[in-house]
């Protein structure tokens, strides 16, 4: 009877082995060829990711059939159905645990509108934390197959998240930091930055920090949690690029050269191509100590820093030529000193 038993066992068992060998000949064959005729290769990866852990499951199968007709002793029936059972649980999270690899592919879509470079940390970042999640659930779930107190095990697992959370509190406040950036997007990869930290061009966005190299070539890597708890003005944001100076024009400058000078330059920003025409502010505000000031203020229609310094500098040049060509000069700190003697003064400067 026994010796019958152990036949029909072998003979079951044999047959899920040749199951699987029909599995991975004839029937992933043909879905192969089905999903290499599909426009996306999403399928072609979840049938590769999942078809190992398809024949694992299969030989568990088997072996539990196999043991059924055995009928094994209760002691040595309990504790190989624990280890089966336990080994069928493990397959079923392994296909799950492989499934979640092509499905970033899917995830990174959704996550598209935080830029390409971007969308590719955060889709990993999901699929890491759902592939945390898978595994900590097969866990539990062998666990309790064996009889352990689950309650007592998260209760445990608990306590040691708070212990970590505390030994983790920068790299919790870096995620949710990184969230913020994520959301509200201050910031995008090649965009000109300035913060209380550190002022420079965006380099790259991680889930941790983002790295900014600064004007002198060197990088920065700022956590995110300072940047999203930081003042951020983004220069590379702005529709046009402020200049605000001061021009200082000696005391011996008439006052219909003043009016011509102040014409003058109006006149050149007007026609100049790089200066935005909506705001230009010219004006003769003040009498200094040592000079008649005139106030200038316009914007630049760009906003990239090297082509703003260029049109700055063009600006300036052709001031200097106005001031010039209207028989008027800059005018430096000076003061006169006057000295009375008898009935005569006399002037030192």
């Amino acid at each position: 009877m026994i010796e019958n038993k152990l036949i029909y066992a072998i003979v079951v068992f044999s047959t899920f082995l040749f199951l699987r060998v029909i599995f991975r000949k004839v029937i992933v064959s043909f879905l192969g060829k089905i999903t290499a005729k599909t426009k996306t290769d999403f399928d072609d990866k979840l049938l590769e990711a999942i078809k190992k852990p398809i024949e694992f499951i299969i030989v568990i199968v088997g072996l539990i059939v196999a043991k059924d007709i055995l009928n094994l002793e209760s002691n040595i029936n309990e504790i190989t159905t624990s280890i089966l059972r336990s080994l069928f649980a493990f397959g079923v999270f392994w296909i799950i645990y492989n499934a979640l690899t092509p499905l970033s592919g899917v995830v990174s879509k959704f996550t598209s509108k935080f830029g390409e470079e971007l969308s590719q940390d955060v889709a990993n970042f999901i699929i890491k934390t759902l592939k945390f999640i898978v595994i900590a659930i097969g866990f539990t779930s062998i666990l309790q197959e064996w009889g352990y107190n689950i309650s007592g095990f998260l209760a445990s697992l608990g306590l040691v998240g708070m212990a970590f959370a505390l030994a983790a509190k920068d790299t919790a406040a870096n995620l949710f930091g990184s969230l913020v950036i994520f959301t509200d997007r201050p910031f995008s990869i090649g965009d000109w930055i300035k913060t209380p930290a550190v002022e420079g061009t965006i380099e790259t966005i991680g889930i941790r920090s983002t790295k900014v190299r600064t004007f002198a070539q060197a990088l920065v890597t700022v956590p995110n949690a300072v940047l999203a708890n930081s003042a951020i003005l983004n220069w590379s944001k702005m529709g046009k690029r402020r200049i605000k100076m001061n021009l200082g024009l000696t005391y011996d400058t008439t006052g219909e050269q003043v009016e011509k000078i102040i014409k003058d330059i109006k006149e050149m920003l007007k026609n100049h191509k790089d200066i935005h025409q909506e705001t230009t502010h010219i004006y003769f505000t003040d009498f200094g100590e040592s000079s008649l000031g005139i106030f200038c203020y316009f914007f630049t229609k760009t906003t990239a820093w090297g082509e703003f310094m260029k049109v700055k500098e063009d600006v300036n040049l052709k001031i200097m030529k106005i001031v010039e060509q209207n028989g008027s000069s800059f005018a430096f700190p000076s003061r006169s000193i006057y000295i009375e003697s008898d009935n005569k003064k006399e002037e030192l400067v």
